[in-house]
């Protein structure tokens, strides 16, 4: 069987996500670099692949896939009958998995990506001063979806139940990120429920192996 190729960078979070799954999956894949701070995620060749200009990109034979949150939902899919089921059994325990995943998507996720814009991706590209009172607004808002996740917690182990799935796996490189990278760890030390969850799953050997590698870049610029 031909090995998966991943087009995409360690620090890249999407990017991060797809890694984690195939290594929770054991799968064997071959990581192919796009240097988008030399910007050749916006030309060709990676055009042929994403016409969108976006990592990660995902070759599987003949197939190519793009957005990170459907391939991991393909990759879930196709190696299902590993030992690390991230889907779920039975119809409803998958239900509930994508729910999880449509709030890290809907709810988590745009606040979080506010603050990662303002303390380090803006400053990077040199876009001006940081929006203070935006970035206070984004933060208010990320401790509110978190204090939902608080009572989820309080419930069960994982977000989606008392197993690891895709709703767990889908936060990891942006909770990597809140916690190591933009000072905003509170968020997640303060709420007890949270902070054993973050522990418990970013303690995961196949997490451990990306979070190595996630080591944002220090040069002026990324293109747009």
């Amino acid at each position: 069987m031909e090995m998966i190729k991943v087009f995409g960078l360690p620090f890249s979070a999407c990017t991060a996500t797809v890694l984690a799954c195939l290594n929770e999956k054991e799968v064997e894949y071959q990581l192919i670099p796009v240097d988008i701070l030399a910007g050749d995620h916006k030309r060709t060749p990676f055009l042929s692949i994403n016409p969108f200009g976006q990592i990660p990109a995902v070759q599987d034979g003949a197939i190519t896939f793009i957005e990170s949150r459907a391939i991991v939902k393909y990759l879930a899919k196709k190696f299902q009958c590993s030992s690390c089921d991230l889907l779920g059994r039975t119809i409803e325990e998958q239900m509930v998995v994508e729910q999880w995943c449509e709030v890290e998507s809907q709810q988590f996720n745009p606040p979080f990506s506010v603050i990662m814009e303002q303390v380090f991706i803006n400053p990077m590209k040199g876009l001006g001063p940081m929006d203070e009172l935006l970035l206070d607004r984004s933060v208010e808002k990320l401790g509110k979806v978190l204090d939902v996740y608080e009572e989820q917690l309080s419930k069960s182990k994982y977000l989606a139940g008392d197993s690891f799935t895709l709703a767990d796996l889908q936060h990891l490189p942006y909770l990597h990120y809140l916690v190591n990278a933009v000072g905003k760890g509170h968020l997640v030390f303060l709420r007890s429920n949270v902070h054993a969850w973050w522990e418990d799953i970013s303690s995961r050997p196949a997490w451990k192996k990306v979070a190595h590698n996630m080591k944002l870049p220090s040069l002026p610029s990324i293109p747009s």
